[in-house]
C-alpha cells in the first residue's frame, strides 16, 4: 500500500472533525448527538491507529534504506522494517474493508419454531439457551421481550434483545456477530416424544435485526398504527392474565404486525412491541435500499423451510455443520452450551474475504 489512499485521508479527516466536535462544550447539550459522535469516534479509533502505525513504519523504513547506502549495518534493519510495513498494510487493509452500516448496534433476535411440532419448539428453546449463554461469555445483557412457550417447555416463538456493555470495538457489537445467525437451523436427533428411538429432523427459524436506539431514526406516525389489546395466553392457549395487557400493533402502510404479551403491564408490552416494530421497519428500509442499489439482499430466511437451512445440528454424531462456510465440528454439546465463537468466526472470515474480493486492489 504505497502512499496514503484517499480512503485513509478521508477517514483521518473525519476522525479529526469528530475529535474537535466532541471537545466543543456546545455539542454536549445534545446527549443523543454526543452518543452518536462518541460511537463513531470509537469505531474509527482502531483504523486510525493502524493508519498512523503504518505511516510511522513507512517513515522508519525510508530512513533505514537511506542510511543503508552509507552504512551497510542498516540493511538488516531495513529488511526487518519491510516485514513490519507489510504486516501493518495488511492490518489496515482488513480494517478498511467496507462493513455493514449497522455493525456497531445492539441486536434483536427472534427464534421461531417450524417443522417438527413440539420437537421444533424444544429445539427453539435450545437455540435460545445457546445464544443467551454465548451472550454471557461476551459480557452482553439479554432481555426477553416476548415469548410464547410450548406445552413441554420449549418456545413457539421468542424475541430477545441483546445489548453490549460500553462501546464495543469494530466488529464486536452484538449485531455485527449475531447477524450471521439469521436463517433456518436444522436439528437431527431422537425427540423426547419418540418412544422407538427413531431420529427425526425438524427446524427452527432465526431472524436477527439491528436495534434502533434513537426513536428519531425511524419515524412512526401515530396515525399509521392500529393498536389492539387482548388477554395474554400461555401453553395450550389458556389465559394467563385476567386483564387485557397483551398488545398487537399493526403498521398500516407496510402491514408489519408485532405482538407482545410477556409483561403484565399493557404499557410495557406496548413499549416492547414498538422496539420490535422500529427494528423491523429499519430492516425493511435496509432491504429496499439494497434492492434499489442493485445489491444482493440479505440472506436471512423468513420461512422455516428445511430446504433453506444454513446450519445443521446432528445430535447422534455430536456434529455441527454450517452450510454457508463448510465449517464442521464434533463439539455440538459445547456449542449448545454457548461455545459458538469458532462457528461465528468462520462466517465472519467468509464475509470479510467476500468483501475483500469485491474491492479488489483498491
Amino acid at each position: 500500500m504505497s502512499g496514503e489512499p484517499q480512503a485513509v485521508r478521508t477517514l483521518l479527516e473525519e476522525y479529526g472533525d469528530l475529535e474537535r466536535r466532541l471537545a466543543d462544550p456546545a455539542v454536549h447539550t445534545d446527549q443523543s448527538l454526543v452518543r452518536t459522535l462518541t460511537k463513531r469516534f470509537a469505531a474509527l479509533g482502531p483504523t486510525v491507529a493502524a493508519a498512523r502505525e503504518l505511516s510511522a513504519a513507512q517513515d522508519d523504513l525510508a530512513a533505514a534504506r537511506e542510511l543503508a547506502t552509507e552504512d551497510a549495518s542498516f540493511a538488516d534493519e531495513a529488511t526487518t522494517l519491510e516485514g513490519t510495513v507489510a504486516a501493518a498494510e495488511e492490518r489496515l487493509r482488513h480494517l478498511l474493508v467496507p462493513r455493514d452500516p449497522d455493525d456497531d448496534r445492539d441486536a434483536l433476535l427472534e427464534v421461531k419454531a417450524g417443522e417438527g411440532g413440539e420437537e421444533s419448539a424444544l429445539f427453539a428453546g435450545d437455540l435460545v439457551r445457546m445464544y443467551t449463554r454465548w451472550a454471557e461469555r461476551h459480557g452482553w445483557r439479554t432481555e426477553v421481550l416476548d415469548a410464547t412457550e410450548s406445552d413441554l417447555g420449549g418456545y413457539k416463538d421468542v424475541r430477545i434483545a441483546v445489548k453490549a456493555k460500553g462501546t464495543p470495538g469494530p466488529g464486536e457489537a452484538p449485531y455485527a456477530l449475531l447477524r450471521f445467525e439469521g436463517g433456518v437451523h436444522r436439528v437431527q436427533r431422537v425427540p423426547v416424544t419418540e418412544s422407538q428411538g427413531r431420529i427425526h429432523t425438524s427446524a427452527a427459524g432465526v431472524l436477527v435485526m439491528p436495534e434502533v436506539e434513537d426513536e428519531g431514526e425511524v419515524e412512526v406516525a401515530p396515525a399509521d398504527l392500529r393498536i389492539d389489546v387482548y388477554r395474554s395466553s400461555g401453553p395450550g392457549g389458556q389465559s394467563v392474565n385476567t386483564t387485557d395487557s397483551a398488545v398487537r400493533i399493526t403498521h398500516l402502510p407496510t402491514g408489519v404486525v408485532v405482538s407482545c404479551q410477556n409483561e403484565k403491564s399493557q404499557l410495557q408490552n406496548k413499549e416492547s412491541a414498538m422496539r420490535v416494530l422500529r427494528a423491523r421497519l429499519h430492516q425493511l428500509a435496509r432491504e429496499e435500499a439494497e434492492a434499489k442499489a442493485g445489491e444482493a439482499r440479505r440472506s436471512q430466511v423468513r420461512t422455516v423451510d428445511r430446504s433453506e437451512r444454513i446450519r445443521t445440528y446432528n445430535f447422534p454424531e455430536n456434529r455441527i455443520s454450517d452450510h454457508r462456510t463448510g465449517y464442521k465440528s464434533h463439539n455440538l454439546d459445547a456449542v449448545l452450551d454457548g461455545d459458538l465463537d469458532a462457528v461465528v468466526a468462520s462466517c465472519v472470515e467468509a464475509d470479510e474475504q467476500a468483501r475483500l474480493a469485491a474491492i479488489g486492489e483498491q
